[in-house]
């Protein structure tokens, strides 16, 4: 929590629960003095041709590699040791080494040289303009990983980034600049500030394009002061991610699929499964499975390295997650294992959680959990399935597991979420070189895809040059009856 007075914000261990250390929020100024230096960076970063941003993006991305231990330690000290943490220094890398081969491309595709096809003595070309300073304001759910989702692309485009990240998940930037450092050309243009939701009102009023990845009532804050500065934001608001089960599915396929998406680490993942449908014709089968695969998941406890799920990461998650349950079991719902915040050794943990005799007059089906709760839903057609799923304010992921692709991929047609996975869950990685996907409802608003090759073109304007090789229009030639436009 952050002092009223200093703007003093701790830190807390999610493992033993204990405060490690603690920081100074960054004040305006010192946002304002970083976003003017960055400002002057950029322009000699934007000057470069994106063959030479690509070679100095490569030699960050050695340096990754080269500090992927203490990065990996880091992330892993905030989160509670989760397993992404482990491997986050390598998915950066596997992110920069994607826009190293797509950007080029990517730019190119969007430039246009072309004649004029309503005034033909006119040349057309674009000119791609970055935003000079791109603001990011990262989540506490894996950390570095989403911090640079939306940083790497914008430093590709040539823009400088401003970044903050969550005050509970602030470990990951020391290591991380470290590396930034060693590369002087990335350093004049990639810093951070550590603070509170003011700092990111400031990081909000210095930049010129905002990317946010958080909570639905703090997007909307961060939306409406975007709105007020008419800067482009672009924001990621999680999910309530459905996943149907059809009569005809594999029980021991889906129940599989279904308990990894919902739990991987500890359900901390905006496009965590929170809420299955399952036909009524094996429904029980599938509780039945469920329950047991659940029964066999184990904590982390005791080694981060071990074990399948580990703490919840902000301390006050638990307490959403208890009271979704709270509110589903006094409306009627049974909750068959699990569903007990347990504190073992100070970290806070809770178990594979199956409920069922749910439905949409409860939290536990409407807002988002961000726990490791699977509410399991009987339906008795494809029709009502379809409406559950889409009965949602959110629209990031949704999963179809049915006995053949054949028979799943037109219910995932009907979905409205941004990415569908068919025949499993959890797919999202698949997409992010190719595949450029809108979420639906408050799960991405801003327009633009945040993966793809084309995501790169978020951050940047198309200019229009337009040449006229032919006689300029005459005023004095222009006549009414000329509905073609001035005679040539």
């Amino acid at each position: 929590m952050a002092d009223a007075a200093s703007r003093t914000i701790a830190v807390r261990n999610p493992r033993t629960g204990a405060t490690e250390f603690s920081f100074q929020a960054a004040a305006a100024p010192e946002v304002a003095a970083k976003a003017a230096r960055l400002r002057q960076g950029q322009k000699s970063w934007a000057a470069k041709s994106i063959t030479d941003r690509v070679a100095v993006m490569r030699r960050w991305a050695g340096e990754l590699v080269a500090h992927a231990k203490a990065i990996g330690a880091a992330d892993g000290a905030d989160t509670g040791g989760c397993h992404t943490s482990q491997f986050t220094a390598f998915i950066a890398v596997a992110n920069i080494n994607g826009w190293c081969e797509d950007a080029a491309g990517a730019l190119e595709r969007a430039t246009v040289s072309a004649q004029s096809v309503t005034m033909p003595t006119v040349e057309l070309r674009s000119q791609l303009v970055p935003y000079p300073l791109v603001g990011v304001i990262s989540p506490w759910n894996a950390p570095m990983m989403l911090s640079l989702l939306d940083a790497v692309p914008a430093l590709f485009a040539g823009s400088a980034v401003l970044l903050k990240p969550s005050e509970v998940t602030p470990r990951f930037i020391e290591p991380l600049m470290q590396t930034v450092r060693k590369v002087p050309e990335l350093a004049r243009v990639f810093d951070f500030v550590l603070g509170d939701g003011q700092t990111g009102q400031d990081v909000v009023a210095q930049s010129d394009l905002i990317c946010f990845t958080g909570s639905v009532p703090n997007g909307r804050k961060v939306a409406v002061a975007c709105a007020e500065r008419l800067i482009p934001c672009f924001v990621e608001l999680g999910g309530k991610d459905p996943a149907v089960v059809t009569a005809s599915a594999d029980i021991d396929r889906a129940t599989t699929a279904v308990l990894r998406g919902a739990v991987y680490a500890t359900g901390q993942v905006c496009y965590s499964v929170e809420r299955i449908y399952v036909h009524e014709s094996i429904h029980d089968a599938f509780v039945t499975e469920l329950v047991r695969k659940a029964q066999q998941v184990t904590l982390n406890d005791v080694d981060p390295l071990q074990g399948h799920i580990g703490p919840f990461i902000f301390v006050r998650q638990p307490e959403i997650v208890q009271a979704h349950l709270q509110d589903a079991v006094a409306k009627g719902a049974k909750i068959l294992t699990g569903g007990i915040t347990e504190n073992l050794g100070g970290g806070l943990y809770m178990r594979p959680t199956v409920v069922t005799e749910v439905d949409h007059s409860m939290q536990l089906m409407q807002d988002e959990t961000f726990g490791p709760i699977l509410p399991v839903m009987r339906y008795r057609t494809v029709d009502e399935a379809v409406q559950l799923a889409n009965d949602t304010i959110f629209g990031l992921t949704a999963s179809v597991i049915a006995g053949s692709e054949a028979e799943a991929v037109p219910i995932a047609e009907r979905i409205n979420a941004g990415s569908v996975f068919v025949q499993d869950t959890f797919l999202t990685f698949a997409k992010l070189r190719k595949l450029g996907t809108n979420s639906f409802g408050v799960s991405g608003v801003g327009g633009g895809s945040r993966t793809g090759p084309e995501s790169i073109m978020r951050f940047m304007r198309r200019k229009g040059i337009m040449i006229n090789r032919g006689a300029p229009a005459d005023i004095l030639d222009d006549k009414p009856a000329d509905v073609a436009g001035p005679r040539r």
